[in-house]
């Protein structure tokens, strides 16, 4: 699926016809803080998607200006996600790749006496910068010498004050109708071990300064962000201006995509983690990257379905129906159609004495490319208990019951002839009859069954766990705690059979699982302990 029009696409497309740049060059700047979800996709794809388009590239670029929050075991996520969406950067780097450039260019907006050292506290800033309807008042600061703030800037970066202690700040507007322009803190005192550049420095700068710097140095000719920096693309403009920098970056928001059902917030996302409700940053219930490739979404679909949602200046919704369309779409032709029991009755042929027959079928007649496999039959098989009914069937039913004759799926025809139960009363198991004569591609057509149903041969079945998935939340009431909007049944583990064939899938082969969905083939299971993650249903399951 291509990139459809939109209105970034329109804008590259004039400047690269107006000549105002020769090539494009984006850029992806995650936080290395967290696990990349679903909801950073739509700017993974954007940005590579676009560059792509017109012979440009895409710069990797890990925004580690707080090393409070950031750590490697992010980075090598992030890395791994992008690789599996199908990207490669043109280059990898750091902001903190950046840190002495932008260092230098703080001393240079001190000289031009754009920039100041400042004492006041956090509370205070936040106090002295007004609100929408009052402009801001001047930190009792702001009129220091370049001398003084020279040497003040000096001292922070050599470690003299403690956290919070100064501020470096930009000197622009305290009245400007633009909060983001009322003198903000470019550069901040942390104490703290940076995962790239060690004990080097106890000053880091502010996303707001650093980020426009640095897509400056890259030449990066399209910075793309989310909507909420539509206020800050005037402060990002002012930096590139004042900090002189011989290449201007523009900067373009677009919408975020947000899904229904779905947890869109690394706050939240972590806070489910440090919680245990889930069992990591990959629990097949997570909207995280890593959490769909263990439950088996493809890098397919989740490229096809952000191109599929366009892209727009508002943020907007969609339905996680939509999400699993397209994974269904993408896994029909791709994946082995293979049989699984997920809640097995036995079934015992009464009149079958030919020991083990072998039916050879093809994974999936879409796609003949899949190969085929042998499919044991034999006296015992193994049936859903949802394919059986005890009671006299309406017109409607089209699966076995009591005298009732229905196809063994690529086998024989079965009729049903009598229950067995256990003591409670529940079924232990079926015995039925089978017709020789009605073997699957014999032409046979004096009767018509009630159906057509999977199995599994028992004496060569394989015991399996299968994990079934609802969505993690259930109520997107923003209002309500998170942890009271979570479905209680997203999780559910049953046991029961699958072909042999799947005895040696490996980690992430994915089926399609005959009547009962598509599956993953989960990181933890070996021969000896199948488990497998369901994906999808077959159809949508939306009530």
């Amino acid at each position: 699926m291509e990139i459809e029009s939109n209105f970034i696409k329109t804008i590259m497309e004039d400047d690269l016809q107006n000549q105002r740049v020769k090539k494009i060059i984006t850029r992806f700047p995650p936080e290395p803080n967290a696990y990349l979800h679903i909801g950073h996709a739509r700017a993974i794809v954007t940005n590579f998607e676009l560059a792509k388009m017109f012979g440009g590239y895409t710069n990797l670029r890990f925004d580690d200006t707080n090393p409070v929050k950031e750590d490697s075991s992010f980075v090598d996520a992030i890395k791994e996600d992008i690789i599996w969406l199908g990207y490669s950067p043109k280059n990898i780097l750091f902001g903190s790749d950046y840190f002495d450039q932008t260092y230098e260019l703080a001393i240079k907006l001190i000289k031009k006496g754009l920039a100041y050292v400042c004492e006041l506290s956090h509370e205070q800033i936040s106090a002295f910068r007004g609100s929408l309807t009052e402009p801001g008042k001047e930190s009792p600061y702001r009129n220091r010498s370049v001398e003084e703030n020279l040497r003040l800037f000096t001292e922070m970066r050599d470690g003299v004050y403690k956290d919070g202690e100064l501020t470096l700040r930009a000197k622009i507007d305290m009245a400007s109708p633009n909060i983001n322009m009322r003198d903000p803190i470019i550069y901040r005192i942390i104490h703290i071990r940076h995962h790239n550049t060690g004990d080097k420095w106890c000053i880091y700068p502010m996303y707001d300064f650093a980020h426009p710097i640095q897509d400056a140095i890259e030449g990066i000719t399209h910075s793309l962000c989310s909507l909420e920096y539509v206020d800050h693309r005037v402060l990002y403009d002012w930096f590139v201006e004042k900090c002189e920098m011989p290449h201007i970056p523009h900067q373009y928001e677009f919408g975020r995509l947000n899904i229904t059902n779905t947890i869109m917030s690394k706050r939240y996302l972590k806070q489910l983690v440090e919680a245990k409700v889930v069992r990591g940053y990959d629990d097949p219930r997570m909207p995280t990257l890593a959490g769909l490739r263990r439950r088996g979404y493809t890098p397919e679909s989740i490229r096809n379905f952000i191109l599929s949602t366009g892209l727009s200046r508002i943020n907007s919704t969609v339905s996680s129906e939509m999400l699993e369309t397209v994974l269904r779409d993408d896994l029909v032709g791709k994946t082995k159609r293979v049989n699984a029991i997920l809640d097995p009755i036995k079934v015992v042929i009464t009149n079958y004495d030919s020991g083990i027959e072998e039916f050879e079928v093809e994974y999936n007649q879409d796609n003949v490319n899949l190969g085929s496999r042998k499919l044991p039959f034999g006296k015992v098989v193994y049936i859903e208990r949802s394919d059986f009914i005890e009671e006299k069937p309406n017109k409607h039913w089209k699966r076995l019951s009591l005298n009732v004759e229905v196809r063994l799926m690529h086998a024989y025809f079965i009729r049903c002839n009598e229950v067995i139960y256990n003591e409670d009363g529940s079924i232990q198991e079926l015995h039925v009859t089978y017709d020789e004569l009605t073997k699957s591609g014999s032409g046979f057509t004096d009767r018509k069954p009630n159906g057509n149903i999977h199995f599994v041969e028992a004496s060569t079945a394989l015991k399996a766990t299968f994990n079934l998935f609802e969505p993690l939340m259930v109520d997107s009431d923003g209002d309500r705690d998170l942890m009271e909007r979570l479905n209680p049944n997203s999780w559910n583990t049953v046991t029961g059979f699958v072909e042999p064939c799947v005895g040696s899938a490996k980690k992430g082969e994915k089926f399609q699982f005959i009547r009962n969905g598509y599956f993953s083939t989960d990181y933890d299971s070996t021969e000896g302990n199948l488990i497998f993650n369901r994906i999808v249903e077959l159809k949508s399951s939306y009530k």
